[in-house]
């Protein structure tokens, strides 16, 4: 365990619950955002975990980056995580961006399957890291 990982763990387990909150409220598009950014975080956790960091020494977290990485060296190479959250990342970052951009919003079902998803990419990230 290290600062840094704790660090993103801790606003990893932030986010689902503010999701929650706005679930509770119809604010279905903070929703997808906050489901969103709990498996983005919790992903950078890992990542730092597996001692896997941007190029040059960078603090730059991209989105990219770190999808790949968590999708490409921790579940398909490592194997340390389930492949079903393989698509995890891009589908809820699909919805943040319905949420966030688009004309449409996103609807109670959506808010509700990308909450309980973060939920899930969260728990195995804890499980899996050992986290405390």
């Amino acid at each position: 365990m290290s600062d840094l990982s704790d660090a993103f763990l801790v606003r990893a387990r932030e986010s689902p619950l503010g999701a929650e909150s706005e679930f509770v409220n119809g604010r279905y598009n903070n929703v997808a955002n906050r489901a969103y950014y709990a498996c983005f975080q919790a992903a950078i956790a890992a990542l730092v975990l597996a001692d896997i960091r941007p190029l040059g020494g960078k603090a730059d977290w991209s989105h990219q980056f770190v999808q790949g990485q968590f999708e490409g060296v921790l579940i398909g190479r490592r194997k340390k995580y389930p492949s079903a959250l393989r698509s995890t990342l891009p589908e809820l970052r699909f919805v943040r961006h319905q949420g966030d951009y688009r004309r449409g919003p996103v609807n109670r079902s959506q808010a509700s399957r990308a909450l309980e998803r973060a939920n899930r990419f969260v728990m195995a990230v804890e499980r899996t890291g050992e986290i405390r």
